[in-house]
């Protein structure tokens, strides 16, 4: 059902924004290896993913020609406010597409970067995605984070 990936969609959204906010600037820009990523650069990809695939959903290839997924991965300096614009710009997309979408839906076709998936599938891939690099978010922001680490889930028993 559309709801459950929208529950999903908004609990991975928040948990990285709970793991980032734990950041200072200097830490959102850190590349921690050679060929990493650092959470600037994963929430500059995630928006870019989400404006892309969820524009015009039903009726436009996901890849859309505007998109520049290598620049996404550039290394360059955000600020917090910077972070957060682009979070939310990606966010916006996607919440509002799913408000538009029904449970019919689902079984309906959509094409990515040329391949046709049903919107059941592009959902589930999308939603991967993001839980992939969620995790990524959440593991620097632990690296990386300037006061004591609280857990963002179940915390360890002592």
């Amino acid at each position: 059902m559309i709801t459950d990936f929208a529950s999903e969609f908004a609990k991975y959204k928040a948990t990285a924004e709970k793991a980032f906010a734990r950041v200072d600037e200097d830490g959102l820009n850190r590349v921690p290896a050679t060929e990493a990523n650092s959470i600037a650069m994963l929430i500059r990809h995630m928006s870019g993913n989400l404006r892309s695939r969820f524009t015009d959903f039903l009726t436009t290839d996901g890849e859309k020609p505007w998109r520049q997924r290598d620049d996404e991965f550039v290394t360059r300096g955000y600020s917090h406010a910077d972070v957060e614009r682009l979070w939310g710009e990606g966010w916006q997309v996607l919440e509002h597409t799913l408000s538009t979408l029904s449970d019919a839906d689902l079984n309906r076709t959509i094409l990515l970067r040329g391949e046709s998936l049903s919107v059941h599938a592009a959902l589930c891939r999308a939603l991967a995605h993001v839980a992939y690099h969620t995790g990524q978010i959440v593991l620097l922001a632990r690296i990386l984070a300037t006061d004591e680490w609280k857990s963002l889930s179940i915390p360890k028993a002592r």
